[in-house]
């Protein structure tokens, strides 16, 4: 359990290091280049990988909920990192949503339950290969769409599916993770799941504001793969504890979507 929240906590605070990579990419963007040719950004998605690597660790100790709330932080996170890299000033709103944040996030990790299940049922595997099919039709669709928000709905799906798979191949082998991401079926759908993720995300950078992008992005990966990982793969909560794990959701959903909007998390224009 403890290696999980270390890991999970790392996982946050690498993707916050990227968020703010991504975001000072979004200065130097211009029409003769595109943002996804900028080396900050291809940097901020190393260290995206990062992150990523972190959150599968995570994700064998403890429960997608779990996991997928604390790395909702790391929007506050970005917040203050940004208060420091461009002296961009925290209103008092977003002070409280920072607050929110934690304090949600704090519900959340208490709610968690102590048992494990052993093998999510093959109903689950199907419904996550149907998922993984639709998202990406859905990410064509997103694609040609007028509209801009499908798109960090979508990477928001994706992102938060590969968390999702890459639980269920813990689940269902009980061996080491890489031996069961290397020999089970699985691994195709993190793969698919992921790269949606991020073929969906860097279109929406390009397409929509970042505060915007990372709003729905967030909302949608910290809620949609959390309550899958309860009705598919059995992730317990404690006893007594569903309306505090709610309350703690919207906390922190609420902090996040404050955050998002916030002056703080544009970085501020190129000096001429």
């Amino acid at each position: 359990m403890v290696m999980g929240w270390l890991f999970a906590v790392a996982a946050t605070v690498l993707n916050s290091v990227a968020g703010l990579l991504e975001s000072d990419a979004t200065r130097h963007e211009t029409r003769d280049r595109w943002l996804v040719t900028r080396p900050r950004y291809l940097g901020g998605l190393v260290v995206d990988g990062l992150g990523w690597a972190a959150t599968v660790v995570a994700l064998r100790y403890l429960p997608v909920f779990v996991v997928q709330a604390v790395l909702g932080g790391a929007i506050a996170l970005t917040a203050i990192g940004a208060r420091i890299v461009y002296g961009s000033a925290l209103r008092r709103v977003d002070r409280l949503a920072c607050v929110a944040c934690v304090a949600g996030l704090v519900l959340v990790a208490a709610s968690a339950g102590v048992d494990r299940p052993v093998d999510p049922s093959s109903a689950a595997e199907l419904t996550l290969g149907a998922a993984a099919i639709a998202l990406v039709a859905a990410l064509v669709a997103a694609w040609r769409a007028a509209a801009a928000w499908p798109l960090p709905l979508v990477a928001g799906l994706g992102f938060g599916g590969s968390a999702v798979a890459v639980r269920a191949v813990h689940l269902s082998t009980g061996e080491d993770l890489l031996v069961g991401l290397l020999g089970g079926p699985s691994l195709y759908l993190v793969i698919v799941f992921g790269v949606v993720g991020l073929v969906a995300y860097s279109r929406a950078l390009e397409r929509a504001s970042l505060s915007r992008v990372t709003a729905i992005l967030i909302v949608t990966e910290v809620t949609v793969p959390g309550l899958a990982g309860i009705v598919l793969l059995g992730d317990s909560v404690r006893p007594g504890w569903w309306a505090a794990m709610s309350a703690g959701l919207v906390l922190a959903v609420a902090g996040v979507v404050v955050l998002a909007g916030s002056p703080a998390q544009q970085p501020p224009p190129l000096r001429a």
